[in-house]
C-alpha cells in the first residue's frame, strides 16, 4: 500500500489581495497621472472637510475680521497690525487661505450633489426609455435632444432664475445653494440618460432578463436589480468627468453673480471678488482661488479619463 502525498493548498487570498492583483489596481499603480491626480483630489477634499480645524481664521465671522488687515500681500507683515497671512488678505481683511478652504467646501458640495442628482434622474429615465420603448422612449429622448441644443450653462441659468424667482425673498439666500444644485443637475442629466439607454437596450435582450420575465419578476425589479448593475461602469466614468464640469459650472454661475450667495461664497464667488482687484495690484485675491479651482477640476478630469480607460475591456 503506497502512501499518497497531498499537496498543500494555497491559502485563500483576501479581498484586498484580490483587488490589488486585479487589472484595475494594476492600471492605477502604473499610471503616474492617475496617482498624482488622486492625491491632489484627496488632499483638497480632506482640506475642505477639515476646514474648521485647518483654517487659522473663520473668514465669514464678522467678529474675527479687522479691516486694517485689508490688502495684505502674501507672507508680508501688515503695515498697521503687523499680522502676517500665508496667502494674503482681501479687501475686507479676510485671510485668503481660510476663504479658499471654506469656498472649497461649497464648490465640492454643490458639484457632488448636482452630479448625484443628475445621475439619479438620468439613470432612471434611461432605464425606463430602454425597457418600455415606444412613445415613452420617444418622448424622453426627444426632450433630451432638445435640451442638448442649448448650452448647459444657459439651461442652468434659466432654471436658477426661475427657481429663485418663485422662492420667497426672505429664503433666497438660504435656498440659493440647493437651487444651484437643482439647476446644474437638471442641465446635466441628459448624458446619463443617453448612455444608460444605449447600454440597457443591449442588456434587456439577454437571456438573464428573459429568464427573470419568465419567473414573473416585475419591470422595476428587472430594471434596477438585473439591468442596472450591468450598465454602471460607463455611468461611473461619466459621473467622475461630470464632477469636474459641475464644479466649473458652479464657479461660472457664481462668477456671473447668479450662484452661491456672498454669505456662502464658493471658489467662483472668490474669483469674482478677486477679479475686481486684479488690475489694481492685489493679484493674490484672484490668483490663489483660481489656482485651487484649476487644480481641482483638472485632477478630477484626469482621474475620469484614466477611469474610462481602466474600465474599457478593449484596452486591458
Amino acid at each position: 500500500m503506497t502512501d499518497t502525498i497531498e499537496t498543500p493548498k494555497a491559502p485563500a487570498k483576501s479581498r484586498f489581495a484580490k483587488f490589488w492583483d486585479s487589472d484595475f489596481a494594476w492600471s492605477f499603480r502604473h499610471s503616474p497621472v492617475a496617482i498624482i491626480a488622486s492625491l491632489v483630489v484627496v488632499i483638497l477634499v480632506l482640506a475642505a472637510i477639515f476646514a474648521p480645524l485647518i483654517a487659522p481664521y473663520n473668514p465669514f465671522d464678522p467678529a474675527t475680521l479687522n479691516l486694517m488687515n485689508g490688502f495684505t500681500p502674501p507672507g508680508t507683515p501688515n503695515a498697521f497690525t503687523q499680522d502676517t497671512f500665508l496667502l494674503g488678505t482681501d479687501d475686507q481683511g479676510r485671510d485668503v487661505f481660510s476663504t479658499i478652504l471654506y469656498g472649497l467646501r461649497i464648490s465640492l458640495f454643490v458639484g457632488a450633489a448636482a452630479v448625484l442628482l443628475a445621475m439619479i434622474i438620468g439613470v432612471i429615465l434611461g432605464l425606463i426609455a430602454a425597457y418600455y420603448g415606444g412613445w415613452i422612449e420617444t418622448f424622453i429622448m426627444r426632450v433630451a435632444d432638445v435640451q442638448l441644443t442649448f448650452p448647459a450653462i444657459l439651461v442652468a441659468m434659466l432654471i436658477f432664475g426661475i427657481a429663485k424667482g418663485v422662492t420667497p425673498p426672505e429664503y433666497r439666500n438660504e435656498m440659493a445653494i440647493y437651487v444651484l444644485i437643482i439647476a446644474i443637475a437638471l442641465s446635466d442629466w441628459v448624458q446619463f440618460a443617453r448612455v444608460v439607454r444605449g447600454a440597457a437596450l443591449v442588456e434587456k435582450n439577454k437571456e438573464y432578463v428573459q429568464a427573470a420575465r419568465l419567473i414573473g419578476r416585475g419591470s422595476f425589479p428587472i430594471m434596477f436589480r438585473h439591468i442596472l448593475p450591468n450598465v454602471l461602469s460607463p455611468v461611473l466614468v461619466i459621473a467622475t468627468i461630470s464632477l469636474a464640469l459641475a464644479i466649473i459650472a458652479e464657479a461660472t454661475l457664481s462668477f456671473l453673480g447668479v450662484g452661491a450667495p456672498p454669505t456662502q461664497p464658493s471658489l467662483g464667488t472668490l474669483i469674482r471678488i478677486g477679479q475686481g482687484f486684479l488690475f489694481s495690484g492685489e493679484w493674490w485675491i484672484l490668483f490663489f482661488p483660481a489656482c485651487t479651482l484649476l487644480a481641482l477640476a483638472l485632477s478630477v478630469n484626469l482621474l475620469g479619463d484614466w477611469l474610462r480607460d481602466a474600465l474599457n475591456p478593449k484596452l486591458r
